[in-house]
């Protein structure tokens, strides 16, 4: 590992087997990475020295560019690259292994304590763990490194922080400012190009002021403003915005005035922190009394947020919400709040040091608690029209939606489990959010914070019920039957000592789950017809569907099987005179599983593709991993059992994300499972049924609908040698290569490789090195990739 991390060792062919992993974070900056080449080199060799590096410095000096463009470029160490894990949203210290396991990519959603289910994903990775922003949260930090390192022996965690984490073997690496002039008079242009502090500078206001150029006429203003700003990258930033008005010794100008008492002859060492804070109280004095108001409030928001949550949130009749979008677009012309325009709605979002300004602002201004109530009753009234609106045609884009506001939504979420007095909030938003948890796939955030909720809530409160019957739904999903049969048992027992009608049915819809994943499929039928009527009679349609195709399930189980066909029908029916598509898939996917119990294997295809369909605008891993599944058995009983296992191992990689399995779905459909997976082995000898399950680890679940929806089955189900054939032609790589890229696309290590083709281990590296350099990829799914796209134009 030491050598591994050096300029002259950084093997290609030691990348992931699976993809590169989505960085939970900053994606690869759009803006230019200036200066900082010695800074890259120190920091690169501490890291070949020590599983534990932390970066040190104020804020605002760049230690998160630092420690992105270091992840960056060492990635291709390590054979499982990075993982980002920015902590810069997490307020309790109590979310940060939670936190810590999202961004990982933990998928285990089973009820084990969360640092033990870290640990045990981690102890055979070989990675880079990228740690953002810890000194709000650095004792939970310093315990979850210490965690990783004893037990995870070919991880290293990168840190940034403003203070030490103290824990044992940690370097520590204190990132200096920019390069800044060392006078500030008799400068020439010339003279100032070799600074960092100027290159920022100049770099940044060029987007703003385009053609800006240093000239023999104002170098000595930039000079003195790269000095004054102490060349901390995050200032600099800043003042160039102001450029777009202001000239460099106007700028200069101000900043004297506004820094008289930090520069001014003051004999106190001033941090830098208070430096930053200096600028930031300079962009204060340059905003009216509204835009101060409103840049005070906007800090409740965790996350990114849309103008509607501002609005909502932050105006009253001091700040009417018409003036919102005017106030909010001087304050991104001020570079205080940041937009992203990668979707229809634009969000925005606040650096976390100017949020940090803003909270102060709060207190200053008395108004925390009272915003902090506003914010919770939006996501609260957000969260319930989601669900009251989930019966319809745009339940796609709600629950686009509530991924988005996810940071929020368990930001208002936590602090409502904290008060008593907001308790009740938290356990009806904690409801509002059901499809959130299960078709958004946040089974085990949800199921945590459910059970947190129960701790406290009082059985007197109103709320207590719909909460039992939401946890015992997620609860079933992941397999805990027993959990679950708990929950349901408190709700009955609300339900009949209250006479709600509703609760009742709600009780009787999940105990009829849990009933089929028991196996009891008769007592389940009788429990969803009850359920049903009473859904349909209060006009729960959503509920009524569910509890439907929920039924089809079971009635294809107990062998009614023209009755499951006819249900489904009729849920289909249903969903489309409203544009309802997501009952619409599983009743799709189960009507498909009757067809495969009728021996119609062409029907059960074409209704398991359909259901697949839908999943490219949902990504419901639950429906995705179920309709790959009857796809996977179908392939086999259709004679095809190279297909069924590429099939089969595409849906094992969503359970495992989901942290769950087909077992959880009860006894029955579990069979079915392991009857295709025995055909399997009858059919493929032992190695190559490991490489075709194996073969699409690393790949998304949007690839994984898109290769199950192709004709011929999975890309990674062909052959090599088809594969080396069909990329003969115009191919950048030689024979031996073309062989060994198919390979590697199969989902074969370097070492299976090497004793597939008894080459060395040495050599294959080799070959995988200089593919990757030929088709400029850094991973072996990107190899994969190519290969398709190659595969597809030679077809």
């Amino acid at each position: 590992m030491e050598s591994a991390l050096s300029k002259s060792a950084l093997p290609e062919s030691a990348l992931p087997e699976s993809a590169l992993p989505r960085i939970s974070g900053p994606t690869r900056s759009v803006t230019t990475f200036v200066g900082r080449r010695r800074e890259i080199d120190e920091a690169r060799s501490c890291l070949q020295r020590t599983r534990v590096l932390t970066i040190l410095g104020p804020g605002g000096v760049g230690k998160t560019r630092l420690a992105e463009e270091l992840a960056m470029r060492t990635s291709r160490a390590f054979r499982d690259s990075f993982r980002w894990l920015d902590l810069a949203v997490v307020r309790d210290p109590e979310s940060v292994p939670s936190t810590a396991a999202a961004a990982l990519g933990v998928t285990d959603q089973s009820t084990r304590p969360v640092m033990d289910k870290i640990v045990d994903h981690l102890r055979d990775k070989h990675m880079l763990i990228v740690v953002d922003n810890c000194e709000h949260v650095i004792g939970t930090v310093a315990d979850f490194v210490a965690a990783v390192l004893g037990d995870a022996p070919e991880v290293r965690i990168l840190a940034t922080s403003r203070e030490p984490l103290s824990v044992p073997g940690e370097a520590e690496y204190v990132l200096p400012p920019l390069t800044t002039p060392s006078r500030s008079t008799g400068n020439r242009a010339a003279d100032l190009e070799r600074f960092e502090a100027v290159g920022l500078l100049v770099d940044r206001a060029r987007q703003v002021v385009p053609g800006f150029e240093v000239t023999d006429d104002h170098a000595d203003a930039v000079a003195q403003l790269c000095i004054a700003l102490d060349g901390v990258p995050l200032a600099l930033e800043l003042a160039a915005t102001r450029l777009r008005s202001l000239s460099p010794a106007q700028l200069v100008e101000r900043l004297d005035r506004r820094f008289a008492l930090l520069t001014g002859g003051s004999r106190v060492a001033v941090p830098r922190q208070q430096t930053l804070r200096a600028l930031i109280d300079w962009s204060y004095e340059l905003c009216s009394d509204a835009e101060r108001t409103l840049w005070a409030r906007l800090s409740v928001f965790t996350g990114s947020f849309d103008l509607e949550g501002a609005e909502t949130v932050c105006a009253d009749e001091d700040l009417p919400s018409e003036q919102v979008i005017d106030l909010l677009d001087r304050l991104i012309a001020k570079s205080l709040v940041g937009v992203d325009r990668s979707s229809s709605v634009l969000r925005y979002s606040q650096l976390v040091t100017v949020r940090e300004y803003g909270h102060e602002l709060l207190d200053v201004r008395e108004e925390r608690e009272r915003l902090y109530r506003r914010h919770c009753e939006h996501y609260l009234d957000r969260a319930r029209r989601c669900a009251e609106s989930w019966y319809g045609p745009r339940q796609s884009a709600l629950l686009s939606s509530m991924r988005a506001d996810h940071t929020d939504f368990m930001a208002a979420l936590d602090r409502s489990i904290r008060d008593d007095d907001e308790l009740a909030a938290g356990a009806a938003l904690a409801v509002a959010l059901r499809y959130h948890w299960i078709a958004g796939g946040y089974l085990s955030t949800g199921r945590a914070r459910l059970e947190r909720i129960l701790q406290r809530l009082p059985r007197s409160s109103s709320e207590r019920g719909n909460v039992l019957w939401v946890t015992a739904w997620t609860a079933l999903i992941q397999g805990d039957r027993d959990g679950a049969a708990v929950h349901l048992a408190e709700c009955r027992s609300i339900a009949d000592e209250s006479g709600d009608v509703r609760l009742r049915a709600h009780c009787d819809h999940w105990s009829a789950l849990h009933a089929l994943f028991c196996g009891a499929t008769a007592e389940a039928i009788d429990l969803y017809l009850r359920a049903a009527r009473v859904h349909r009679a209060h006009g729960d349609h959503a509920a009524h569907l569910t509890c439907l195709f929920q039924l089809a399930m079971a009635q294809t189980y107990e062998g009614r099987l023209d009755d499951a066909l006819a249900t489904c029908a009729h849920v289909v029916d249903m969903a489309d005179q409203h544009g309802e598509r997501w009952n619409k898939a599983y009743a799709l996917w189960v009507s498909g599983l009757a067809h495969f119990h009728l021996g119609r294997l062409g029907s059960a295809v074409e209704a398991a593709n359909e259901a697949l369909i839908i999943q490219r605008d949902f990504e419901d891993k639950i429906c995705t991993a179920l309709s790959i599944e009857l796809l996977a058995w179908s392939a086999g009983a259709e004679g095809d059992p190279e297909k069924s296992a590429g099939l089969l191992g595409a849906a094992r990689t969503v359970w495992q994300r989901l942290g769950t399995t087909i077992a959880a779905f009860g006894p029955h459909i579990e069979q079915d499972s392991l009857a295709a997976e025995r055909r399997l082995r009858d059919a493929v000898d032992e190695a190559t049924l490991s490489g075709l399950l194996g073969s699409q680890v690393g790949a998304t679940i949007g690839d994984l609908v898109c290769s199950a929806l192709e004709p011929g089955g999975t890309p990674e189900s062909r052959t090599p040698r088809a594969r080396a054939a069909a990329v003969s032609q115009k191919s950048p790589l030689t024979k031996r290569e073309q062989e060994i890229a198919a390979l590697v696309a199969g989902g074969l290590s370097n070492r299976a490789i090497a004793d597939r083709l008894v080459i060395s281990r040495r050599t294959v590296d080799g070959h995988v090195e200089r593919i990757l350099d030929k088709l400029g990829v850094h991973s072996r799914t990107q190899v994969v990739s190519w290969l398709h796209a190659h595969e597809e134009r030679g077809a």
